[in-house]
């Protein structure tokens, strides 16, 4: 909740620049008092710090605090500069605010800083949006209007801004990325090439602002007379007035008092992109029109009859029933809200109580069409138009052909040409080369980090609907926006994001840890975690190891190996010759034997606790202990004998004897070892090896046979 939520960090478009970067104002310097130079300085250095967010530096969460201190500047020179021209309690009402609106955003910022997210939110609550900072703006453009020294046209663009500060949720677009269709359409473009348009007008309000104090104040003009309209014979007025209460009437007699619900796009327009005070105005809007309200407006336009009132209530009519139409045309029966138990309650919890709750057969049961609305509100605005128009003005066909001329080109050129494109990273250079591509030598490029390790990951595994040729800086500006609606982690944002469009944010927390914070602390949290999990698991392991008991050999053996840690294979342990001679295989049990070759299976669940021997002569045989003893053959070639898995890395020491070649008999004994109560806790190895001839399989002892 900054002070200008719709400047910071925010590029102006070319309308825009040419507005901030006016030159000195023509004629005399105007001659201001101490307060009014410090405020036409400080809305300067304003925009110059909205601008510099623009500059390729790193991003450090801090860069805001010396706005959110200049901005605490503006709210005292504001209510200093607007005395005597605002009342005494509006002007304090702003200085509340604007200092309240500041405290909470410089709070937000250092708990965001510090890791402290619950912090954040509390301070700076989703649902308040930007209402506080509008209890500020609103009363100093009230000031402006009355105060000669700011144009009229420095006012209209404060309200833009404040009309976009109501909008705004501050997490996610205004503009859905679905609403565009087409082929070919690079939805990231547009929807950044929208959001600089829109933003801009708050950085041009301070700009405007500042530029109107460096011009003397105008000589004080009377006031222009107010233009009121002729009367009109009742009846007609009367039917304008008399025509919103007709659906309004069949709707309450059914006991539905709302126009259009929980139905349609514009509905989902206020559910699903804006904040949650923009929501519930237009919640009340639906009732008000639901009960007829229009009529009060028009019947009071009727009365007054000033053309401003009345063109206001013509274009509020006008829009009106185009929402109505928007809405019929885009309600579908089987809305996906609707079978969400969560987002169903979210999106009717402002209406009242039972007023759509679904029948016997689970429909929601609405109220007429809004398309009857629509026709009585249009009837209403046409009626209204026709009575009170002002004859049209005489113009020349070839201006008004080369005004609309020239404006469509500008509409055409000047956005294409504020965006330019820039680096774009493809998923082939998120990768390392081939080794074919350096020349055979595998090169090891270090894991991405920051910025490049988010677009990497939304490169290559397609994280976020954007095409392959959007420009990094688009991936960035729509990341950084998913960040903010991770970080506050507010239950109805998640849900009108992923409903609106189609994204789980909480599920993107490995694509947002480059450039995310939040996210980044729940990776690392669950790697440590992940660690100490595996960590304690594999202590547990060795604790069984250290368990089991040592084995005693009969007679003296040449060496004797127990291995320190627990081995792990996933496929058991096989030991093979490179040249194996061809011959039939023998199994018994867990033991398979043939020329050259010889494995010995356990399981994969469980680790191994192994022991190695090798003897200069045939060891006696012992099976007191182990569930089963094997004994084989095998012809050693290569004068290592290491018995190993291909599918874990797992590598036994070699149990030659002195690298001596030749035939061996190896005998290999298998037992389970309980632990803590379970029968199977851990599996024990035991292998010995001694030169002997012989491939036959002699197995020693086996588990008894269930019957």
């Amino acid at each position: 909740m900054g002070g200008t939520p719709h400047g910071r960090g925010r590029r102006p478009g070319g309308l825009g620049l040419l507005q901030i970067l006016r030159g000195r104002p023509a004629g005399a310097a105007a001659v201001n008092g101490r307060p009014v130079r410090l405020l036409r300085a400080a809305l300067y250095l304003g925009v110059a710090c909205t601008l510099l967010y623009r500059l390729p530096i790193p991003y450090q969460w801090w860069l805001a605090l010396p706005l959110d201190l200049l901005q605490l500047a503006l709210v005292g020179l504001f209510f200093t500069v607007l005395a005597g021209v605002l009342p005494r309690w509006l002007r304090l009402l702003g200085l509340v605010a604007g200092l309240a609106n500041t405290a909470m955003g410089m709070a937000s910022t250092v708990a965001y800083g510090l890791g402290q997210y619950a912090v954040s939110q509390f301070v700076s609550p989703y649902r308040l949006g930007n209402v506080v900072h509008l209890l500020w703006l609103v009363p100093v453009l009230a000031g402006q209007a009355r105060d000669p020294r700011w144009t009229g046209g420095t006012v209209r663009l404060g309200a833009a801004s404040a009309l976009l500060a109501l909008l705004s949720s501050g997490g996610h677009s205004i503009i859905s990325i679905s609403s565009f269709g087409g082929v070919d359409v690079d939805y990231g473009l547009v929807l950044i090439m929208v959001l600089s348009i829109l933003s801009v007008f708050g950085t041009v309000w301070q700009a405007r602002s500042a530029h109107d104090l460096g011009v003397p104040a105008p000589a004080p003009s009377p006031a222009a007379p107010v233009q009121v309209a002729p009367a009109r014979a009742w009846p007609l007025a009367a039917v304008a007035v008399v025509l919103p209460l007709i659906p309004a009437a069949v709707n309450l007699a059914d006991g539905m008092p709302a126009w259009i619900g929980p139905r349609g796009a514009v509905d989902d327009l206020f559910h699903g992109h804006v904040s949650y005070p923009a929501t519930v105005l237009w919640v009340a809007l639906d009732l008000l029109i639901g009960v007829g309200a229009p009529a009060v407006l028009i019947l009071v336009a009727v009365v007054r009859r000033t053309r401003r009132l009345l063109r206001a209530t013509t274009l509020a009519l006008v829009l009106a029933a185009a929402a109505g139409v928007a809405t019929a045309l885009t309600t579908t029966s089987e809305a996906d809200w609707r079978f969400i138990p969560t987002m169903a309650e979210q999106r009717l919890v402002l209406y009242p109580d039972g007023l759509f709750a679904p029948d016997d057969s689970g429909k929601i049961l609405f109220g007429i069409s809004p398309l009857w609305y629509s026709a009585a509100l249009a009837a209403s605005a046409l009626v209204l138009f026709l009575l009170y128009r002002l004859p049209p003005a005489a113009r020349r066909r070839r201006h008004v052909l080369a005004a609309a001329l020239a404006a469509s080109v500008a509409l055409c050129l000047l956005p294409a040409a504020d965006q330019a494109r820039g680096r774009v990273t493809t998923a082939e250079d998120c990768s390392p080369p081939e080794p074919w591509e350096t020349d055979g030598e595998p090169v090891a490029a270090p894991p991405p980090t920051g910025p490049r390790a988010f677009v990497c990951a939304v490169r290559q595994r397609n994280a976020l609907p954007f095409a392959t040729t959007a420009p990094d800086q688009v991936l960035l500006d729509h990341g950084h926006r998913l960040c903010a609606v991770y970080t506050r982690n507010d239950p109805s944002e998640l849900a009108r994001l992923r409903a609106a469009e189609g994204v789980n944010v909480r599920d993107l927390s490995g694509v947002l840890a480059g450039i995310c914070p939040a996210a980044n602390a729940e990776i690392e949290a669950a790697k440590a975690a992940d660690e100490r999990e595996f960590n304690e698991s594999m202590a547990e392991e060795q604790r069984k190891c250290d368990a089991t008991p040592r084995h005693r050999p009969l007679i003296r053996p040449a060496k004797a190996i127990r291995l320190k840690e627990p081995e792990w294979p996933e496929a058991g342990l096989e030991l093979y010759d490179e040249f194996p001679a061809e011959g039939r295989r023998t199994t018994s049990g867990p033991v398979a034997a043939g020329p050259g070759y010889v494995a010995v299976g356990t399981h994969s669940d469980f680790h191994v606790c192994v022991t190695l021997e090798t003897y200069t002569r045939r060891p006696p045989v012992e099976t007191s202990g182990w569930d089963n003893v094997v004994e084989v053959g095998y012809d050693n070639r290569s004068g290592e004998i290491r018995f190993m898995d291909g599918l874990s890395g797992t590598e036994l020491p070699d149990l030659s004897l002195d690298g001596r070649k030749g035939h061996y008999r190896i005998r290999l004994h298998l037992a389970w070892f309980p632990w803590k109560g379970e029968k199977y806790g851990t599996q024990r190895l035991l292998i010995m090896a001694y030169p002997g001839p012989g491939d036959k399989v002699v197995t020693y002892r086996r588990p008894p046979k269930r019957r």
